[in-house]
């Protein structure tokens, strides 16, 4: 059975590496069980002070959702699919413990969304985050509620509708990225931050970030319900499933011509 999350822990941190080179680390249902059972034995795990996520290989900490889970959704399955994200984003949101997203390369969609998640974001210069879900046909609400609570309205309209990606020094101008390091540091100064934030109190730790969850919920929670809303109709039409059957196309061609 393959194992598309790796986990390991070194003293007081632990790490989960996203482990679908093959597909840019990108996650289908399978893939995002086996990541919230890692995080919740971490979150239980006491000998376990912070968390440091990331992806396997140097291309990408994720692409994102595997369009060829989502490419057959009908309405009730994409209904299905946006609780499945809830879960995940409120297991992310309820840790006690702190984490970072050690970003080894491209974070796209909802990955963009996960990294947005944690609490520290380190990265390289070549790392490219950003949410182009619109060029597959699937309209955004997860993203555009992480995004406006952290760089306003303005800029995430202009993200979510263009479908751009950011390089890392704009990621970095924005707040969305803490700290640039060389490519080959980005997993040793995340482990370095780990360890410090392990160190703090952690009665104060689990405090503070349950703030930050309580401040943002009704947020959230709205914007699962428009999901929802939003999925159903978008997958009602067809036009995701048909956005993504010339994405693949065009994909295949451009590996013919190579």
């Amino acid at each position: 059975m393959p194992a598309y999350i790796l986990t390991e822990r070194q003293g007081a941190v632990g790490t989960i590496t996203l482990n679908r080179p093959e597909t840019l680390n990108a996650w289908h249902r399978p893939m995002r069980e086996e990541l919230m059972e890692a995080i919740a034995k971490m979150e239980a795990d006491r000998a376990v002070g912070a968390i440091v996520l990331t992806g396997a290989g140097d291309l990408a900490f994720s692409a994102g959702q595997d369009l060829g889970e989502t490419i057959d959704f009908d309405p009730d399955r994409a209904e299905e699919w946006i609780r499945e994200w809830e879960a995940l984003y409120d297991l992310i949101r309820s840790l006690s413990k702190p984490l970072i997203a050690a970003l080894n390369g491209v974070a796209a969609g909802s990955a963009f969304q996960v990294a947005l998640l944690c609490d520290f974001r380190i990265a390289h210069a070549g790392v490219r985050m950003g949410q182009p879900e619109i060029n597959s046909g699937i309209a955004s609400t997860t993203g555009p509620w992480i995004m406006r609570e952290m760089i306003g309205l303005a800029r995430t309209i202009d993200l979510t509708l263009t479908g751009r990606m950011m390089d890392a020094q704009e990621c970095l101008s924005l707040g969305l990225v803490n700290k640039l390091v060389p490519k080959e540091e980005v997993m040793a100064q995340s482990m370095i931050l780990a360890q410090e934030l392990a160190a703090k109190p952690p009665i104060a730790m689990r405090l503070n970030k349950a703030r930050f969850r309580e401040v943002t919920e009704a947020g959230f929670r709205d914007c699962l319900a428009a999901g929802i809303r939003t999925q159903r109709e978008a997958f009602g039409t067809g036009e995701p499933g048909q956005m993504m059957e010339q994405f693949f196309a065009k994909r295949a061609a451009a590996k013919r011509n190579t």
